[in-house]
């Protein structure tokens, strides 16, 4: 262990539900053996505070330790199903503004089990926006919808992070998985900021995947990815298929990184089944541990911990859901493998690549540019509606109302069934129906939207909602409908 004296380190702890007691105790010994110096603040998050009816699963005293400390380690916990209880993760990342989500899925083979032992990958995932905006409704009888919601300086934010992590750490290349042949405006603009992105990076390369045929080439040769960059729903299904192919969703940890707060996590659940029973595997919340004393500055000993628990694997000393008798030496509880890990710290191992850290302390720091507001301009409306009357039936009464607009298209689910619908298309109960100024080069007053709303609602066909149609800098803000 190295001589430097660390001023102790104020963190926020929370334990947990299910498994999360036993494993965060494993790793707050070890990195405590490891010469970690923190100040520790417990706080009590997730089913107990549920339970009080509390539904964010959260109290105020625990909200102004975070704000404290500005750092914490957390346990899993359990959010209850049903009854509007939240995603804690999701409360937290949002509130402090945790925008990028660090999820390293490096194998450890041979020593633990795998079919891509040359697999290197680090996801960073977009954390607060696209459909974890958690904004939903239900419309109509039949339809239920979810916003997507992507923004510029959220998109720059994480893809510039992605840039200088790659940096930061000796990557090579950058790789975006977008889905932007179908969601054009949405995955459109994630591609597009990238690419601007990109440019200011010449020293990495860069790529753009189509999701589904990039989740396959991860799936089938995750070796061709170094550094992959994502929206937040592709990036949560993708970090947990790219940490179990690499061995174990077990073993990953995760980094949830904001301008002022930071979380660190196993990106497991609870695992209530396995609770009390001493086999929980500690590793993937130790290895977040590990990304945290990086952010705190405490390198050294994230060095120290992690290389003492690279050591362990190689030995063979492992945990229920890794053991391998090809391999294993000795299975080991939750409190077993803390001890194995202790027992080797100062030791490097001897095949897997060392961790280092002590230059990559400083914290990575990501600006958003500064951009001109662009020239915005009302050209016309999308009216939703709840009706079961025939598309030809509702377009006369729609017509019959437009007033001094014209109805361009009704949509069901987003496909045009109206002009020139085909009668094969299957439809609910639930219409968009698009009006726009008969010149379209002209904006149109806020008040003919209003007239013609009350048009509707005064032929029994009032809206669900409204979308404004807008053009900036006179490029259009809105998507064709499928088959216009």
């Amino acid at each position: 262990m190295g001589t430097e004296t660390i001023a102790p380190v104020p963190v926020t702890v929370a334990y947990g539900d299910g498994i999360g007691p036993e494993i965060m105790e494993a790793t707050l010994r070890i990195i405590t053996e490891g010469g970690a110096e923190l100040d520790v603040e417990t706080i009590r998050i997730g089913e107990r505070v549920y339970a009080l009816g509390n539904t964010a699963g959260i109290g105020p005293e625990a909200w102004e330790s975070l704000r404290r400390t500005k750092v914490f380690l957390k346990a899993p916990i359990t959010t209850p199903q049903g009854g509007g209880f939240k995603s804690l993760n999701v409360t937290i990342r949002k509130a402090f503004g945790l925008f990028a989500n660090v999820r390293p899925s490096p194998s450890y083979s041979p020593f633990i089990a795998t079919k891509h032992p040359n697999m290197d990958v680090v996801i960073i995932r977009e954390n607060e926006e696209d459909l974890y905006g958690g904004i939903e409704h239900r419309q109509t009888e039949d339809v239920v919808q979810c916003l997507k919601l992507i923004s510029r300086p959220g998109t720059e934010r994480v893809v510039r992070y992605a840039f200088e992590y790659a940096r930061r750490y000796g990557r090579s290349k950058v790789t975006c998985f977008t889905k932007d042949n179908i969601m054009k405006m949405t995955d459109g603009l994630f591609h597009q900021v990238f690419d601007e992105v990109a440019s200011e990076y010449p020293d990495l390369q860069s790529e753009h995947w189509i999701v589904d045929i990039g989740a396959a080439k991860l799936a089938d040769t995750p070796e061709a990815f170094d550094v992959i960059v994502l929206p937040n729903l592709y990036g949560d299904i993708l970090s947990d298929v790219a940490a179990q192919i690499a061995g174990s969703v077990g073993l990953a940890g995760s980094a949830n990184i904001g301008n002022d707060v930071a979380m660190f996590e196993a990106i497991h659940g609870s695992a209530p089944r396995r609770a009390g029973q001493d086999k929980a595997n500690p590793s993937g919340l130790l290895l977040g541990a590990v990304q945290m004393l990086v952010h705190i500055g405490q390198g050294e000993v994230a060095e120290r911990v992690h290389n003492a628990w690279l050591r362990t694997i190689e030995d063979g000393i492992h945990t229920y859901d890794v053991y391998d008798a090809a391999v294993s030496k000795a299975t080991v509880g939750t409190a077993g493998f803390a001890d194995a890990v202790i027992a080797r710290l100062g030791e490097m191992p001897k095949t897997l690549k060392a961790a280092s850290y002590r230059s990559s302390q400083e914290r990575i720091a990501v600006a958003v540019s500064e951009r001109p507001r662009a020239r915005k301009e009302l050209v016309g409306v999308d009216v939703f509606l709840d009706s079961r009357q025939p598309v030809e039936t509702l377009a006369k009464a729609l017509e019959d109302n437009a007033g001094p607009l014209e109805l361009v298209m009704i949509t069901n689910r987003g496909q045009k069934v109206y002009p020139g619908g085909m009668s094969e298309t299957f439809c609910v109960d639930h219409w968009r129906c698009r009006f726009q100024g008969r010149r379209p080069e002209h904006s149109l007053p806020y008040e003919e939207v209003t007239a013609l709303l009350g048009r509707l609602i005064g032929a029994g066909l009032p809206f669900i909602k409204i979308e404004g149609l807008f053009t900036f800098d006179g490029q259009a803000g809105f998507s064709l409908g499928q088959g216009q």
